[in-house]
């Protein structure tokens, strides 16, 4: 099949046109909030995680006092009482990002409970347990955690909805935190009509087998549902995780994208041998983003069943590994671009891509931005998909695992350049000294390594298996990046980190796979140390315009993992990077995220035209979300979650 980018009859366009003038559009899309509201889960429906506040600036950045801190209410459950044993249920994941409107936050816990807070005083208002509990364990491998909740109005009413760990659609008064009847008694059952997941039809886990880990998005009246899949199972059939709109007033279903083509339609030939009938997974783990004017929801879509074999799903493998925009209304497709063919490196497409209007060459352009695992930034037109800078096919490496069928070339960006390291070579490893950097290299002996693409192999004697770089984790994750409206800059966290996926088979009555991943190897470095040369992790500002980078910094000076061993005692060391991949806020004055340091957390303000740090506070945690900033009768606040015992806690900070 061509591997051009396929479009819908511009014909249709016209009808979108009309169609999006009935959509109560209240927030431009790629602007950043507006009024100090934080309406949306990076900031607005484009992902720009921006705000125009700027009452915190350099000058007083690391003036900042903790206003208020709220302690998730899981801490409160007794699990003992409500589930009839003595089970731990983990409930440290606070990774939301509230939202706030009107003076209120809205936000939900690790175990999904919904809450509504006083956004001045950190007061409760109201809150809400969908009792995901009760289900079994977590559909995700990392536990119970969700990224957010979603905000609907119409002027007169108001609407928090979510997803949940357990498979369902929430829709609460905004007023009260209660179910809204009208939307088909205010809780859906996500599993109805989902191959292979419904819940009276199969369940391999003994947990329901969908569930939702990310805020949906709202676009107009239509709310835009994505879910994830257990990984537990260790089968083929695993349900396809489809994209859905369902009418955000009365939880009617609308339309169903399938992310996985089903018989006759267009992308199910990429399918061979009639795959499409059992592959699982292949829609959106992580946020969306919309462009309200047009009506598009843009979806950056997963791997498929199974992450690192596809002996049994030959071909291309339309629409995972994308980003595919679709009609809201409709959900018809407009536009897709494969990023990977036949996926074989859980390179899922992370995060949230950013619609961002820049000039390139003197023609303005409606632009879209996908940040990836494998250190790629892509860029199109939002509203035809042709790509900004070419992306051209190049030839990566072929598969000698026996029944692999790996794609002879893969799609590779021209501009911008990537943001992480791709391929490993010598020329990567640690150099801190000569006797270091020998010990590397031999360790690297042990190893299947190449350039980027290079797939998973057996592991044999001598041979530990294929190094992964970016590692399976990225480059870029679920944090993504955010965007600078007004000077139409892109900053991208990212990690450099390799990953070994240990392939092999397992008995029958475990599993139906040729091979299997098996579980991850480390890289091991000389004396404990890591085997590449820093840094460990980096902030990329990039020039859209031009798509060129604008400046890359270490995320942090120091790692405590290297700087507390005995093998580089007395040497003079660079910036290390150790501070971690951490979610970026946008200000009209700053740049701010967070860093792990060992020697404690931070949360760090930058110069947003060169990089450079010009103030930091110290957080009782390790920061767990991104921050967001909001602002109440004139006073800007900065909120953050974090990692903390016994319970995470949601802190917010202010000026004295």
């Amino acid at each position: 099949m061509s591997r051009k980018i396929q479009n819908r009859d511009r014909s249709n366009l016209i009808l979108i046109g009309l169609l999006v003038f009935s959509y109560p559009l209240v927030v431009v899309a790629q602007s950043g909030n507006q009024e100090g509201e934080w309406p949306s889960y990076a900031a607005d429906a484009g992902s720009t995680k921006y705000t125009d506040l700027s009452q915190i600036d350099r000058n007083n950045f690391s003036d900042l006092e903790i206003a208020w801190r709220w302690q998730s209410i899981d801490a409160d459950l007794d699990f003992e009482a409500l589930l009839g044993s003595d089970e731990e249920v983990g409930f440290g994941r606070l990774q939301a990002t509230p939202l706030m409107i009107d003076g209120v936050l809205y936000t939900l816990t690790a175990l999904n409970q919904v809450v509504a807070l006083d956004a001045a005083s950190g007061d409760s208002i109201w809150s809400y347990d969908p009792r995901v509990y009760l289900s079994g364990p977590s559909n995700s491998p990392l536990g119970f955690h969700h990224r957010g909740v979603a905000w609907w109005s119409d002027g007169d009413e108001s609407r928090v909805l979510t997803t949940t760990n357990d498979g369902y659609i929430i829709s609460l008064n905004a007023e009260t935190g209660e179910l809204d009847p009208a939307f088909a008694g205010g809780r859906i059952d996500m599993t109805d009509g989902i191959p292979r997941a419904e819940r009276d039809v199969l369940d391999y886990t003994g947990a329901q087998p969908l569930g939702g880990v990310s805020p949906p998005s709202v676009v107009g009246d239509v709310l835009v549902v994505q879910h994830i899949t257990s990984n537990r199972p260790r089968f083929k059939e695993r349900p396809p995780t489809w994209i859905r709109g369902y009418n955000i007033r009365t939880g009617e279903l609308i339309w169903t994208f399938h992310t996985i083509p089903q018989q006759g339609e267009f992308g199910v030939e990429t399918w061979q041998e009639e795959s499409w009938r059992y592959t699982g997974n292949g829609g959106v783990w992580t946020q969306m983003s919309a462009d309200l004017d047009l009506g598009y929801v843009y979806l950056p879509t997963e791997a498929s069943t199974n992450d690192f074999y596809g002996g049994h799903r030959p071909g291309d493998n339309l629409f995972t590994q994308s980003l595919v925009a679709l009609d809201a209304a409709t959900g018809e497709r407009v536009w897709h671009y494969q990023l990977i063919h036949h996926g074989l490196w859980d390179y899922d497409t992370p995060a949230a891509p950013n619609l961002i209007d820049i000039t390139v060459d003197g023609r303005e352009i409606k632009a879209i931005a996908q940040v990836t695992k494998q250190g790629f930034t892509y860029v199109f037109d939002r509203v035809t998909g042709v790509p900004v800078w070419p992306i051209n096919e190049r030839p990566v490496p072929a598969s000698d695992i026996p029944g692999e069928r790996a794609s002879p070339t893969q799609p590779f960006p021209t501009k911008p350049p990537p943001f992480a390291i791709q391929g490993l070579t010598e020329d990567n490893l640690i150099d801190f000294t000569p006797e270091l950097r020998e010990q590397a290299i031999g360790i690297l002996e042990n190893f299947t390594y190449g350039s980027l693409y290079t797939p998973p192999s057996l592991p044999s004697e001598g041979n530990r298996g294929t190094i992964l770089m970016p590692g399976a984790g990225g480059g870029a994750n679920w944090t993504g990046a955010g965007i600078d409206p007004e000077s139409g800059v892109l900053f991208v966290p990212s990690s450099n980190g390799p990953t070994v996926p240990r392939m092999g088979t397992m008995a029958e009555d475990e599993s139906n796979f040729n091979y299997f991943r098996l579980g991850f190897l480390g890289v091991p470095g000389p004396r404990g140390l890591p085997i590449l040369k820093p840094p460990y992790s980096t902030i990329t500002a990039f020039d859209m315009n031009r798509g060129e980078i604008l400046w890359q910094v270490p995320n942090g000076a120091g790692s405590a993992r290297v700087e507390n061993n005995s093998a580089v005692e007395g040497l003079d060391l660079p910036p290390l990077g150790g501070g971690g991949r951490h979610s970026v806020l946008v200000t009209s004055t700053l740049l701010i995220h967070g860093q792990n340091m060992g020697y404690g957390p931070r949360l760090v303000a930058r110069n947003k035209e060169n990089g450079e740090e010009i103030g930091a506070i110290e957080l009782p945690g390790n920061p767990s979300s991104a921050p967001m900033s909001f602002a109440v009768d004139s006073k800007q606040f900065i909120a953050v979650s974090i990692a903390n015992q016994p319970a995470p806690e949601l802190i917010v900070y202010a000026l004295p």
